[in-house]
């Protein structure tokens, strides 16, 4: 089954100190899973750990039953999608060249990417015809960031990794990204892991919530689980807005009260 992701006891370490500790979860085929938590709760390392950009203390980490570290880094890499904040993207490059870097980098030939490229254009509502050959400085921060999308599903993947990708944007934009981004993983059946700090953005992605909290992953749930039932303050804090100014996440909007 294509897009299965587990890890098991999954551990961080710098020196004496655990930034992601002891971390088991599931994520089947079609899963969105939102990893939620503030500044240092260990999310950004943990979905890095899944492509390797770090690589983990201890622990297992499989996708489709496969252990990572029996892949080269770099051809993991080339196999899942992976979406940040900053983008990216190469700015010497045209909008038609940084989609299809991956491909390039696989060896598809230049049929096959042209046709990849257009398609994906197409489907983050890019019209090829007027942005294929643009460059990025020609964009705007949204577009961009759909270019940013259709880079990261180049090559197939059936497995997206997306790090805050929509902080950066106005809230018009990013809920109108945020849509566009659960049709193409619903219409796709792909598996998404999604760091983010934004309440309400994890309970509108996520199928799943993973909330965590200095590394240490507290409760995993629907986002109807987890809010209906909090498994400590901490979560009901964070979920309600009831935590603190000094321990909630930056920007912080809480879900809508039950």
């Amino acid at each position: 089954m294509l897009g299965l992701i587990e890890l098991d006891r999954v551990t961080k370490r710098y020196g004496d100190r655990a930034v992601v500790d002891g971390v088991s979860l599931l994520v089947p085929r079609g899963t969105v899973l939102a990893l939620l938590g503030g500044s240092g709760s260990g999310k950004t390392t943990t979905l890095k750990m899944i492509n390797r950009l770090v690589e983990p203390t201890s622990g297992h980490i499989r996708i489709d039953g496969r252990d990572t570290l029996d892949v080269a880094a770099h051809e993991l890499r080339r196999s899942l999608g992976y979406v940040i904040q900053e983008i990216g993207l190469f700015p010497h490059m045209t909008i038609s060249e940084n989609v299809g870097v991956t491909p390039r980098l696989l060896g598809w030939d230049q049929a096959r990417i042209d046709r990849r490229v257009r398609e994906l254009l197409a489907l983050v509502e890019l019209e090829p015809g007027e942005f294929a050959e643009r460059f990025p400085a020609q964009l705007s921060g949204g577009q961009r960031q759909r270019v940013g999308i259709a880079r990261a599903l180049a090559a197939e993947p059936s497995v997206m990794l997306l790090d805050e990708p929509f902080g950066a944007l106005d809230p018009i934009t990013r809920r109108t990204l945020q849509r566009m981004m659960l049709r193409i993983w619903r219409e796709r059946e792909l598996t998404a892991v999604v760091v983010t700090h934004d309440v309400k953005e994890a309970m509108f992605l996520g199928t799943q919530i993973a909330v965590m909290k200095d590394g240490k992953l507290l409760q995993m749930g629907t986002p109807d689980e987890v809010t209906q039932a909090p498994k400590d303050d901490y979560v009901r804090g964070l979920l309600f807005d009831e935590l603190p100014a000094t321990d909630r996440p930056p920007h912080h909007s809480p879900a809508l009260p039950s």
